[in-house]
C-alpha cells in the first residue's frame, strides 16, 4: 500500500459514516446545498460535517478537503474492486 492510499485510510478512519457520506457527495461534484437535501440534512449541518472533517483530517482548505473527498471515492472504488475480484475465504 502506497503512503498517499495509507493516508487516505487513516483519515476515513477517524471519520463518521454521515461524514464518509458527505465526502462522497462532494466527489460527486454536489454542492453543500445539493448534499443538505439529498442527506435530507440543513446545509448548516452540512457545514458543520465539513468542518468536523477538515479538523479530523488536517485539511487546511476547501481544495485540500476536495482533494480528500477525491482521493476517498478512488479508495472506496479500489476496495469494491478488491472485494469483486478475491474469492470469499472459507
Amino acid at each position: 500500500m502506497d503512503i498517499r492510499r495509507t493516508m487516505v485510510a487513516e483519515a476515513l478512519a477517524s471519520l463518521s459514516v454521515r461524514e464518509r457520506e458527505v465526502l462522497r457527495h462532494l466527489a460527486d461534484g454536489l454542492t453543500y446545498t445539493s448534499i443538505a437535501r439529498r442527506m435530507d440534512l440543513s446545509p448548516h449541518t452540512i457545514d458543520t460535517y465539513l468542518r468536523r472533517i477538515r479538523e479530523k483530517s488536517g485539511a487546511r482548505s476547501r481544495v485540500h478537503l476536495l482533494r480528500l473527498a477525491i482521493a476517498a471515492a478512488e479508495h472506496h472504488e479500489q476496495d469494491q474492486d478488491q472485494n469483486r475480484t478475491t474469492p470469499p475465504q472459507a
